[in-house]
């Protein structure tokens, strides 16, 4: 069944205080203000440097018959609808991290020409994955990624429940349908992870650089196979239920490993 986000004003405000979107909080007024914020108002965000913008996905935008990506890389302009909960964190998203942003129009033109507009790669559905749902994680311990590989959550996310207290495993949201979907309070949220293995004081703010430029010399997102599952519910923060242990036993969104599933060598920062 399709999600349909709820109507603006009607949110609960508890939803904006706790992860993922309380890490929004220095757009607060355009994600809880009464009004939609305006494509002009998105527009004054960019740095006076950047030439990229939001456009009005409008009948006049469209007409140009290009793809969605293709305009983003010839004219630099993102169709943007108006009043749109998704297309909204989309541009904030943009806004947060252009640099992987454009590491993945980049591949994706490369993709599109290789393939034809109306043909998809396993490499376009990777990054179409990462866009919507994607994480990125930087684990400082290889014993809780042997836990991760392993799907079991339940030593992950409550034996070593600490481990996402002190930083030894951090995560950073890019998916702008995962934000979408914390709107719903109720919502069991899971990624799809790109790891990366620290083995020194790397922050997740380098890795966030490093996936960039991963991407864009394609030396990640071959396949959808490729991203890890992460129940972003279980993380300490990021959803009310899990400071019970009962949660961690019985919770659907903690799904055993399928078998013959192989996840590849986390990147080393």
């Amino acid at each position: 069944m399709r999600y349909v986000a709820p109507a603006r004003g009607t949110v609960d405000p508890q939803v904006f205080d706790r992860l993922p979107l309380a890490a929004w909080r220095d757009h607060a007024g355009l994600l809880q203000g009464q009004a939609w914020p305006t494509i002009e108002a998105l527009n004054t965000l960019w740095p006076a440097t950047t030439s990229t913008r939001f456009a009005a996905q409008d009948a006049d935008l469209l007409a140009d018959g290009l793809h969605y990506e293709q305009r983003i890389a010839e004219h630099g302009r993102i169709a943007t609808r108006k009043d749109n909960w998704h297309d909204l964190l989309n541009a904030l998203v943009w806004l947060r991290y252009p640099a992987l942003k454009q590491a993945l129009n980049l591949r994706q033109m490369a993709e599109i020409v290789r393939m034809g507009p109306k043909q998809r790669s396993r490499a376009q559905y990777a990054m179409t994955h990462f866009d919507e749902g994607g994480v990125i994680v930087v684990v400082r311990d290889p014993a809780l990624l042997r836990l991760w590989d392993a799907h079991d959550w339940y030593a992950l996310f409550w034996q070593h429940r600490q481990a996402w207290l002190d930083g030894s495993i951090r995560c950073e949201l890019f998916g702008h349908a995962l934000l979408e979907l914390a709107l719903n309070p109720d919502k069991l949220l899971v990624g799809k992870a790109v790891t990366f293995l620290s083995t020194g004081d790397a922050d997740i703010r380098h890795a966030d650089m490093h996936c960039a430029g991963l991407i864009a010399t394609g030396a990640l997102l071959h396949d959808p196979l490729e991203l890890r599952p992460l129940p972003l519910s279980g993380i300490p923060g990021w959803h009310p239920a899990n400071a019970d242990e009962a949660f961690h036993r019985s919770t659907i969104c903690y799904q055993p490993k399928r078998a013959g599933r192989r996840y590849p060598p986390a990147s080393v920062l």
